[in-house]
């Protein structure tokens, strides 16, 4: 036996190398039997949330107003940028590597001669860590899918699926139906199942009826109404009227935010809170990648939209800005994605592509990416204020963009996390 690693990044090289031998087997017999060696259980109530897009937001919207109201939250979110911390917060602090590394050292000491996945190993250590934390409400983001993501070993007090659209073909199916029946795999009998999407797949329902669980559908359980100045929720029991609009830009935020109080409505006399922690959670709430618009000029903006869903939102948040004379993307995507449908809606806004590649063996080659732009991207016959250029890596792609842009352009970053963990990385002022 070779002894156990004692920092964090020797503890992920070792799960990484590890990783590249285990088969992935969908069930999750493993997961759950480590689960029950560990005595792995939660005393606070658990909020999961699935959902193709929304589910980060629907997540930091709920810390956010529980933070704000008193109460000691942890979080497991993914994926990270740049450091792997970044997936597990406790009161809004991320855990420190020792901790990690505990619960690592925690998992391996119970798992036997199982064998788990990365993101297996890695999920069943932050839910030892989280459980071990003394929270009064534990917050956790699925992976992907819902039903066989090794978060769901856990039951949740109240499930959320916030939308559900086309991605990850490969494992969740090809329709809205078969990905709403892997999404409903959260819910559970008797235990609120929230619906956030304004049209849910048959499926998603049919499942919460078969099993019992207490389903909460947008405009029939819930909803939302709102002017220019402020919006107002409106759930089973529960008004909240004169909110702020969440600090987080976008056209799907109210959706979140919806879904958000519709799970706090639920927990109300667990964890009752009040309307001014709910306005305040929702102005100072953050989530790096998600329409990020960062300041000074030209204009910057950061978002993971990596499947056509999402990227007609952030072609939708792009026509809201106002005018800039140009629009430079630095775009790179991963090979398995619907290339074509993500940058369809995109391409009426950006005048100059940047494209990367990406460092993962799925990326999607620039030259791949080029051909598709070429067929998708208006030609106005202008010559010289179009372009599409191809990069070794974000970084360069980035600063390309960034010494032809004008103080009144905007550069959009978008595609995969790699695309804005890329530029983060190369943004972050060199320290010598």
């Amino acid at each position: 036996m070779s002894p156990l690693p004692t920092t964090l990044p020797a503890w992920l090289a070792l799960l990484e190398s590890r990783h590249a031998e285990v088969h992935i087997d969908m069930g999750l017999a493993r997961v759950e039997a480590v689960k029950q060696a560990m005595g792995l259980q939660f005393t606070c109530p658990v909020i999961m949330v699935a959902g193709t897009n929304g589910k980060g937001s629907t997540c930091a919207m709920l810390e956010a107003i529980l933070l704000r109201a008193g109460y000691k939250v942890g979080l497991y979110i993914k994926p990270h940028f740049l450091d792997f911390n970044e997936r597990v917060r406790v009161n809004g602090d991320l855990a420190s590597d020792g901790a990690l590394v505990a619960a690592f050292d925690a998992v391996e000491a119970c798992r036997g001669e199982v064998s788990l996945t990365y993101f297996e190993f890695t999920t069943l250590a932050i839910l030892h860590l989280l459980a071990g934390s003394k929270l009064d409400v534990a917050i956790l983001e699925v992976g992907l899918g819902g039903r066989l993501d090794a978060v769901n070993v856990i039951d949740a007090d109240v499930a959320i699926v916030t939308s559900v659209d086309i991605d990850h073909t490969d494992y969740l199916g090809d329709t809205r139906e078969k990905i709403g029946f892997e999404k409903a795999g959260i819910f559970r009998a008797g235990k609120p199942a929230i619906c956030s999407d304004p049209v849910p797949p048959a499926s998603l329902v049919a499942h919460a009826e078969a099993i019992g669980a207490d389903l909460w559908l947008l405009g029939r359980d819930f909803n939302y109404s709102g002017d220019k100045q402020q919006w107002n929720y409106g759930g089973r029991e529960q008004r909240r009227n004169a909110l702020a609009y969440p600090s987080l830009r976008g056209a799907n935020q109210l959706l979140n935010a919806s879904a958000a109080l519709a799970a706090l409505e639920v927990l109300r006399l667990v964890v009752p809170v009040g309307a001014q922690e709910v306005r305040t959670g929702l102005v100072v709430v953050e989530l790096p990648g998600r329409f990020q618009v960062l300041p000074g000029r030209p204009t910057v903006i950061l978002d993971v939209a990596h499947n056509p869903h999402a990227a007609s939102a952030l072609a939708q948040n792009l026509g809201n800005m106002g005018f800039h004379p140009f629009t430079y993307a630095v775009f790179g995507v991963m090979q398995d994605k619907d290339i074509a449908g993500v940058v369809a809606p995109m391409a009426a806004h950006i005048d100059h592509w940047c494209l990367a590649q990406l460092p993962s063996p799925r990326s999607a080659s620039t030259e791949q990416v080029a051909g598709i732009v070429d067929q998708l991207a208006p030609d106005d016959g202008k010559p010289g204020e179009r372009s599409v250029r191809r990069f070794a890596d974000p970084a360069l792609a980035y600063a390309d963009a960034l010494s032809r842009a004008g103080e009144n352009d905007r550069i959009v970053v978008f595609g995969s996390f790699y695309t804005v963990a890329g530029v983060m990385a190369a943004r972050k002022p060199s320290h010598h």
